[in-house]
Parts: structure tokens; C-alpha cells; sequence
């Protein structure tokens, strides 16, 4: 009777150890993939308190189904245009399918990195520095699309793929400073041509302006006046319009519309109120009538008898 009573004891203690140690507890973000003797059941358990069967008859993995950021290291990269780099990278992925993480792969997180470092080199490989600066996103993209293509037979999800750093030459990086300083000169000098353009378009209009209206000339003019008059200058530079210059000359004497020439008062003629006789043979001729001018001696013409230096030698005339 007492053996009996140890016994049943023994029993009792053995059932509850198995209870106490069946239990297990898991998390919201936790699935739990339950082996029994070796094979795998079709659904994983959890999330909450769950049961297995001890003494080795089940056995439980844990998958933790958040989204894991993983640091690619930092790869050196051939461009297709032949210039080294060294790029590193960040993936964002997640566990949708436990089992087939457990089973499909031995060890998913490492499997993906190195999926995600093979690709990150295969990829870059295929594009432009130029390409690589700039159209980020699209190889971002691509990155994603080719890994998850990958790792879908493991159950694992890639949701993000994200190029971190570019590491150029020091060459490359001395190249590309005066390749944008050259480009930043271009726009500029393309900017000032334009904004002189412009300016020329406007003046062009406000000459066009002022031609039909001679009024905005003269208030033009004494704004300039008072402009330069503000700056306290001790010297006073007036400008004069053409159109002034042009009035005066219509208006000079000589032109139509202005008054007749006036005759000279400084000029006197000393001429003879004869004509002068024809000299007698070997005698030098007179000399021929002169003006005299406020401007200087003038000759009354260049004819017969005179040259530049004085009267010219007498002609004889034949016997």
C-alpha cells in the first residue's frame, strides 16, 4: 500500500514537471515552428501561450517577423565606365513565410547578406559614375527588385533597399571640383549674356518710346541731372542730347528754314576800277589785284600770272 502511494506520487510530480515545462510563451512579433520527432507541422504557433510536448518529443524555433536593417559592408565597385568606387549599403527586410525560413535555409539573415553584397557589386557594375550620382533611387529600386526575387523561396521579404555612401579617388573627387566650378562658371556667363539681352530688349523699346515722344527726353534728361547732382560732386558733368545738336544745325545759316549767310564785314577787296593795260614788251606785268581777309592773304584766283610762292614770270608775246 505504501509502495502504491510513492508511486502514484512520483507520478504526479512527473505530470506536472511535463506541464511546468511544455508551456511556452510567445511574443506578438514571434512565431514559433514546431518540430515532432524531425518533421516540421504545417502551421507555426503563436503569438500568446502555447503547449509542447516535453521530453524531447517537440522541439520549437523561434522567427522573429520584424523588419530587420542590415548594413551591407562597404564593397569596391568597377563602374562601367571603368572608375572604382567603394559603396556601402542598407536593406530592410522581414520574415513572411517561418517556415520556409527555417527550412528552406540554414540561416536566412546571413544568406540575405550576402545575396545583398553579390547583387550591390553585380548592379553597379552595370552603370555610369555619372548614373550612379544621380539616378540614385532607380538603382535603389532595381537593387530591391533583384534581391527579393532571391531570397522569396526562404519566406523573406525585401521591402527597401538603400545606397548609404560613395567613397571616390581623391583624383576623381579634384575632377568632378573643376568639372562644377567650369559648369557654374557657364550658367553664369549664360546668365549675364541673357540678363544684358534683356536689358538691350528694354532700352531698344524705351528709345522707341522716346523717339515718338521728344518730352521724355528732356525729363530723362534733368532726372539724370538731379541723379548726379545728389552725389555732392564738385564737378558737374551735363550731358547734351543729340537732338539738340541737331536743331542747331538744321537751323544754321545756309540751311533751309534758317537765316541767309551774312557777308563777311572783315573782308575788304582792294581791286582797280580799271582794267589793267597790257605791259610793254620786257617789262614784268603788274601785280594782279589781292584780298585781304580777316581769315589771312588770298590771291583773287589761281589764273594766269600767279603760282603758289608769288607772281609767275611775264610772258612775252612773239614778234
Amino acid at each position: 500500500m505504501e509502495l502504491g502511494l510513492i508511486a502514484l506520487g512520483i507520478l504526479a510530480l512527473l505530470f506536472l514537471i511535463a506541464i511546468v515545462s511544455g508551456i511556452r510563451v510567445v511574443q506578438e512579433y514571434e512565431r514559433g515552428v514546431v518540430f515532432r520527432f524531425g518533421r516540421v507541422l504545417h502551421r507555426a504557433k503563436g503569438p500568446g501561450l502555447i503547449f509542447i510536448v516535453p521530453y524531447g518529443v517537440d522541439r520549437m524555433v523561434k522567427v522573429n517577423l520584424q523588419t530587420v536593417a542590415m548594413q551591407v559592408p562597404a564593397q569596391d565597385v568597377i563602374t562601367r565606365d571603368n572608375v572604382t568606387v567603394r559603396v556601402d549599403a542598407v536593406v530592410y527586410f522581414q520574415v513572411v513565410d517561418p517556415l520556409r525560413a527555417v527550412v528552406a535555409i540554414q540561416n536566412y539573415l546571413f544568406a540575405t547578406s550576402q545575396v545583398a553584397q553579390t547583387t550591390l557589386r553585380a548592379i553597379l557594375g552595370k552603370v555610369d559614375l555619372d548614373d550612379l550620382l544621380t539616378q540614385r533611387e532607380q538603382i535603389n529600386n532595381e537593387l530591391a527588385r533583384v534581391i527579393d526575387d532571391l531570397t522569396e523561396p526562404w519566406g523573406v521579404k525585401v521591402s527597401l533597399v538603400e545606397i548609404r555612401n560613395i567613397d571616390l579617388p581623391e583624383s576623381m573627387q579634384r575632377a568632378m571640383a573643376r568639372q562644377a566650378e567650369a559648369e557654374r562658371d557657364r550658367r553664369a556667363r549664360v546668365i549675364s549674356a541673357d540678363g544684358e539681352f534683356q536689358a538691350s530688349q528694354k532700352l531698344s523699346e524705351a528709345a522707341e518710346v522716346m523717339s515718338r515722344n521728344p518730352q521724355a527726353l528732356q525729363l530723362r534728361f534733368l532726372q539724370t541731372v538731379q541723379e548726379v547732382a545728389t552725389e555732392r560732386n564738385s564737378t558737374l558733368v551735363m550731358p547734351v542730347p543729340v537732338e539738340l545738336l541737331n536743331f542747331f544745325e538744321r537751323m544754321g545759316p545756309g540751311r533751309p528754314g534758317g537765316p541767309p549767310p551774312a557777308a563777311r564785314s572783315d573782308q575788304v577787296e582792294r581791286s582797280s576800277p580799271e582794267p589793267a593795260l597790257a605791259p610793254p614788251a620786257g617789262e614784268a606785268s603788274p601785280a594782279a589785284p589781292a584780298r585781304v581777309s580777316g581769315l589771312g592773304y588770298e590771291t583773287p584766283d589761281q589764273g594766269e600770272g600767279w603760282n603758289a610762292a608769288g607772281p609767275a614770270e611775264p610772258r612775252v608775246p612773239p614778234s
